[in-house]
């Protein structure tokens, strides 16, 4: 029997202009698709310009500069439109789909399909709902008290998952993808009697419980900062009146 973090996964990731999922964009995506736990891993890549200025706070941390942009990236209207089709394709064809911090990059992409194409992940998802791994909800849930940062980095030279050039959206996709196999393999007496679409469903849980021990931690040290319960996808602001 196979165990489903020795099967078949697609992992998505996105460099962007910033950190506010409500406005700010995406400037370059990858897809990193795999059949089976080495096998070869087939890529998919998106350049986009964003048709507003990148931050210098942003180019630092990516490399990618409005130069380099304007002169090679696409219109984002298709760029929303080839992720959200390709997205959903996996879906339907039952393959989980790895995002580390899913909130972020998933509800960036539904904002960005709102703002340019007048849709919604969802709308691409009505007939393929989502099935997330998110190995940074996975590993807090499953090693909850170990101490420590749990970014890409720090995760993956936890779990000796190499990561090269971090901060590629290639490179970070790959990364959270090899990262979701160690995880089921560290935890693997925990995690094989679950199905992906069981496990889906229990992130959503613990991703909820974790966001309220951050509130109250925040609380405790007079943090005014708000932390959203909502996984794998924000829900969207309501309309200013």
């Amino acid at each position: 029997m196979t165990h489903w973090y020795e099967g078949p996964l697609a992992a998505f990731d996105t460099e962007t202009t910033g950190v506010d999922v409500e406005g700010d964009r995406i400037v370059s995506a990858a897809l990193v698709v795999q059949d089976a736990a080495g096998s070869r891993m087939r890529v998919s890549r998106w350049l986009v310009n964003p048709g507003v200025p990148v931050p210098p706070a942003a180019t630092g941390i990516h490399g990618l500069t409005d130069e380099h942009l304007q002169h090679n990236g696409r219109w984002p209207a298709p760029v929303m439109e080839e992720i959200a089709r390709a997205l959903a394709e996996h879906c339907a064809a039952g393959r989980p789909l790895v995002v580390m911090n899913a909130p972020f990059d998933l509800t960036l992409l539904d904002r960005e399909l709102k703002r340019h194409r007048a849709s919604s992940l969802g709308a691409y998802l009505q007939n393929s709902p989502l099935c997330v791994l998110d190995p940074h909800v996975l590993d807090k849930h499953l090693d909850r008290y170990r101490k420590g940062r749990r970014t890409l980095t720090d995760l993956c030279a936890l779990y000796q998952v190499s990561l090269d050039g971090a901060h590629d959206a290639e490179a970070d996709a790959t990364a959270a993808l090899d990262l979701v196999r160690a995880v089921g393999r560290r935890f693997s007496s925990r995690l094989d009697r679950l199905t992906p679409a069981e496990l889906h469903t229990l992130q959503a849980v613990w991703y909820a419980a974790q966001a309220r021990g951050l509130q109250a931690w925040f609380a405790k040290n007079g943090t005014a900062e708000t932390v959203d319960p909502a996984w794998p996808l924000r829900p969207a602001l309501p309309a200013a009146a």
